[in-house]
């Protein structure tokens, strides 16, 4: 018994986002970290109310606490990181165990929003037991609650179904499935003729059909969308596809206008309504530090907070003369002369 509560209290500080040291402050506890946990019921729930869904992929640490603060429903950790992250022209070079990194630092800034790993190209097309491995390792080395997979081909289907019987949570991805893009001849919408539209449809029923808890409509006409979604029993998720599905998702950075840089303007899409100016704001907060270490404005003294009394200044210095190193002792010396009498700089240094 005593073993078993050693174990979860170590398990609760390594996984807590707030660090024990005084040196860095950390984050602090967000009110919506302290709501209940949104499952897959939880999204049951919403749509059965018709309450829109709200999604929104993101890939690392500082980002999940930000969509957790921000009551998010679904955190979905898309493999798309290949473009947005790490440069890429497409989704296809992300490999599993990369894939694994970014959601287990999602993981730990977002313990409220339902979790979402997507399974990149490669780790689940050669059979349906290499897709139920590959999802177990995202729930249990990435800390996802569940997984996406694109596509409805059989063999998709048939791996959407072994996953779903293996207990895992599937959220399907038709339309646009910009792993399939050596098929589709590019980033180009779907559903744009009357066969294309019907195969949107029948897929996401398939989908359904082998127990997907729900479905992402990509770049699709909104009449598309609206009919995928009164055609199915579980939630739609909407990207480029208009206001009628049960719920929407976009990139984290996409929606805050973070990206100024030439290449993730090219693949930033045209349907993502930039919700903040994040990217010229970050870009002036750079050019404010270059400035400011540039001229030696910073750091100033209220970040300076780390002491030394001149006694141990003037110790310190002596003992640095026995060492031979005069130079480094009158630098002590001189910064010692030149900080108020608290050891931190002066005002006006």
């Amino acid at each position: 018994m005593r073993g078993s509560l050693l174990a979860r209290q170590l398990a609760r500080r390594l996984l807590s986002n707030l660090p024990e040291s005084t040196v860095y402050g950390g984050p602090r506890p967000q009110e919506a970290s302290a709501a209940r946990r949104v499952t897959v019921t939880t999204l049951r729930g919403k749509h059965r109310r018709g309450e829109p869904i709200t999604v929104v992929t993101a890939y690392d640490y500082p980002s999940a606490v930000h969509v957790d603060s921000a009551g998010i429903d679904v955190c979905l950790v898309g493999d798309s990181a290949a473009m947005v992250v790490h440069g890429h022209d497409t989704t296809l070079p992300i490999s599993l165990d990369l894939m694994l990194e970014h959601c287990r630092a999602v993981a730990r800034g977002a313990p409220r929003p339902l979790l979402v790993g997507d399974l990149p190209f490669g780790c689940y097309e050669s059979s349906a037991a290499q897709a139920v491995d590959s999802a177990v390792r995202v729930l249990k080395e990435g800390g996802m609650d569940a997984i996406k997979l694109e596509g409805g081909a059989p063999s998709r289907i048939t791996a959407a179904k072994a996953i779903v019987e293996a207990g895992i949570a599937v959220m399907g991805h038709v339309g646009l499935t910009p792993q399939a893009i050596s098929v589709l001849g590019g980033f180009k919408p779907q559903g744009k003729t009357v066969d294309s539209a019907v195969k949107v449809v029948e897929t996401a029923l398939a989908l359904q059909e082998a127990g997907c808890f729900s479905v992402v409509l990509e770049c699709v006409p909104a009449p598309v969308a609206a009919a995928a979604t009164s055609a199915l029993q579980i939630p739609t998720i909407g990207i480029g596809a208009g206001p009628f599905c049960s719920g929407q998702v976009l990139v984290y950075h996409d929606l805050l206008g973070m990206m100024q840089h030439p290449h993730h303007a090219k693949v930033t899409p045209k349907f993502c309504k930039q919700f903040g100016d994040v990217g010229n704001v970050i870009n002036r907060a750079l050019s404010e530090y270059k400035k400011e270490v540039e001229t030696r404005t910073f750091p100033g003294p209220s970040h300076t907070p780390y002491k030394i009394t001149p006694t141990d200044v003037d110790g310190f210095a002596n003992a640095l003369q026995k060492m031979g190193l005069s130079d480094a002792a009158d630098a002590a010396a001189a910064a010692a002369e030149n900080s108020g009498t608290d050891g931190g700089p002066k005002e006006n240094s």
